[in-house]
């Protein structure tokens, strides 16, 4: 049975805290189409008093209550958080599960993800102190020299909703292991487990400040956040077209940004591959998290002597796929995020649209024809693409992957360096020597 949703408020300086405006925003399930609740909407009143807080936790006793703590006095908080992740992993999953989407067993899976992140720069805040005051060779006697790492200040941390709970711990996790405060704004389309950990923070004591969260609209709770003078810095994963403006803010006060946008990533199958298993890999790089990966591989480039097998292997492993409520036992796709132009429609238009212009759908891109209700779109296969196609130029965040195939390394490293995006790739070949060649040269 899904966990119900909790009735949270914004979480600053250590307490629940009504919004300003007192605005709500509601949650759908984007298996149903229903509202199962609701979330707090900052606005810019509510993020100047959590950037106030997160400046006061950092400046505190000038500094001793935290960034100037030792690591292992701040390990001691994130392993507290990772070990109250664990303990509440079913709660957490399914709450994840019936805000984004995803598969219960994905989300399980993230859990542990999660606490592993904690744990992980739990382990690095402890290392910090052996490092702390390293001594630095100088040519001259005089002089002495040593290495202080400092904490950088108030961090602002803007995640996205396909991994919701993960991707906020891959920004709080080393922020807080470091020495810094945090205003975490995640995003409205999946904030539940956000506010949970909120709720976890609380119940560990994590002192006042160190981590606020906000959630909202993100012109309203998130924009305010790059161009504010008392940020030290943001760090953003999400759209290119955000992260833009984003970088144009934070521009303006000279401040460092971190940014992890879009992605159109190839996958190059060469012919000597097992064919299964680099099918099942195919399929994995792009169907995953319903496909909602900025690092899929949705671009599938396939040797010419063995394409007609590969792909009709490909397309009868994805008529396959179970898609259905993401609490159904053996779901491995459930729907989309949302309804919005940019997401549900978004993808169907995209799908539309690579068939005006002449692809060929060789398996979904429609609506199962078993569910009524909810964001859901068939694992999309689409050949017949050629590289000035939308489809195959620009990202659709969706279960689409379009394929190409090619008669020489040459041509393969080609087309998938003919793309304004570069943040991942994959090569599948049983010969190592091609398999590090092509590597090194594509995205």
């Amino acid at each position: 049975m899904a966990s119900k949703v909790p009735v949270r408020q914004l979480f600053i300086n250590g307490e629940w805290r009504a919004p300003l405006r007192e605005k709500r925003l509601p949650v759908i399930n984007p298996a149903t189409e229903e509202t199962i609740g609701e979330i707090p909407a900052a606005t810019a009143e509510d993020v100047e008093v959590a950037v106030k807080a997160a400046r006061v936790a950092f400046t505190r006793n000038r500094g001793k209550d935290w960034p100037r703590t030792s690591g292992a006095f701040r390990a001691k908080y994130l392993r507290a958080i990772a070990s109250k992740v664990i303990e509440r992993k079913s709660e957490l999953a399914e709450l994840e599960a019936l805000d984004s989407g995803k598969p219960l067993d994905e989300t399980s899976w993230d859990m542990d993800d999660v606490a592993g992140c904690f744990e992980f720069y739990a382990d690095l805040a402890d290392a910090l102190d052996g490092e702390q005051h390293a001594s630095v060779s100088l040519p001259m006697e005089t002089f002495k020299s040593h290495v202080l790492k400092e904490p950088l200040g108030v961090v602002g941390l803007i995640t996205p909703w396909n991994y919701p709970l993960l991707m906020a711990a891959w920004k709080v996790a080393p922020a807080l292991a470091a020495g810094c405060t945090a205003i975490l704004k995640p995003s409205e389309l999946a904030s539940l487990t956000c506010l949970e950990l909120a709720s976890i923070c609380k119940e560990i004591g994590l002192p006042p400040g160190v981590l606020n969260i906000v959630t909202g609209l993100g012109p309203e709770a998130g924009a305010p956040l790059p161009s504010h003078p008392d940020v030290d810095k943001v760090a953003f994963t999400g759209s290119t077209v955000t992260g833009r403006a984003i970088m144009t803010a934070a521009a303006q006060v000279i401040k460092p940004v971190s940014l992890e946008l879009g992605g159109k990533s190839p996958i190059l199958v060469f012919e000597d591959v097992d064919i299964e298993k680099a099918a099942e890999w195919a399929m994995f790089g792009c169907f995953w998290t319903n496909g909602q990966i900025c690092s899929a591989t949705s671009r599938l480039l396939v040797q010419e002597s063995i394409a007609d097998e590969f792909i009709g292997k490909l397309v009868n492993w994805t008529k396959s796929i179970q898609i259905s409520d993401p609490f159904e036992k053996g779901c491995r796709l459930g729907p989309v995020v949302s309804e919005s132009q940019v997401i549900y429609k978004k993808i169907l238009n995209c799908i539309s649209l690579a068939k005006e212009e002449g692809a060929t759908i060789l398996c979904g891109g429609q609506r199962p024809k078993h569910l009524k209700k909810g964001y859901f779109i068939e694992p999309t296969i689409v050949g017949n693409v050629n590289p000035s196609m939308q489809i195959w130029r620009e990202e659709v965040f969706g279960p689409v992957l379009s394929v190409m195939t090619f008669k020489t390394e040459e041509e393969a490293i080609d087309l998938a360096n003919d793309s304004h995006y570069a943040l991942a790739g994959a090569v599948l070949s049983n010969d190592a020597d091609l398999r590090n060649r092509v590597s090194e040269v594509i995205p």
